[in-house]
């Protein structure tokens, strides 16, 4: 079962594109963050919805908000991804232990080994505000994540 609204995001520490570390729990009190699970680099969908990011992200700097990508791809799968497409925010890997992030917010499909498309926006505190989980075939709406981010 996903997190809900109202829960404290569960902190973690995982390794971005660069090998450089990224915990949650740093960004409280500084930031909110758009979590964004996604199952693998280089599939037509995820890659339309990070590049759709991509694209907006001065919608979330306005908005005092940091991306960060979760998948179970590894590192360095997640490097050349973003150097490919351009993506200039954290792509982080959820590889090993393999998804136990994506299990600590309900989002990873046992069946397919790999995170489904969950999104966490979280707030300064580290309590998440709004959420949306879809299948692996069913992008997302980056419009809704704008919105969600302006109640806060």
């Amino acid at each position: 079962m996903a997190i809900q609204v109202g829960d404290k995001a569960p902190d973690f520490e995982l390794k971005d594109n660069h090998g450089r570390t990224v915990k949650l729990s740093e960004l409280r009190g500084e930031k909110n963050v758009v979590l964004l699970f996604y199952p693998f680099a280089f599939t037509g969908v995820c890659t339309g919805e990070l590049c759709e990011v991509r694209d907006n992200l001065p919608k979330f700097a306005d908005r005092e908000t940091q991306v960060l990508a979760v998948s179970n791809d590894s590192i360095h799968t997640l490097r050349v991804f973003a150097e490919q497409e351009g993506l200039e925010y954290p792509l982080l890997s959820d590889f090993w232990p393999h998804g136990n992030v994506s299990r600590a917010y309900g989002v990873f499909d046992e069946d397919k080994g790999c995170a489904v498309r969950g999104t966490f926006i979280i707030d300064k505190e580290g309590v998440v505000r709004w959420t949306v989980v879809n299948g692996l075939p069913d992008a997302r709406d980056l419009g809704d994540y704008v919105k969600a981010l302006d109640t806060l």
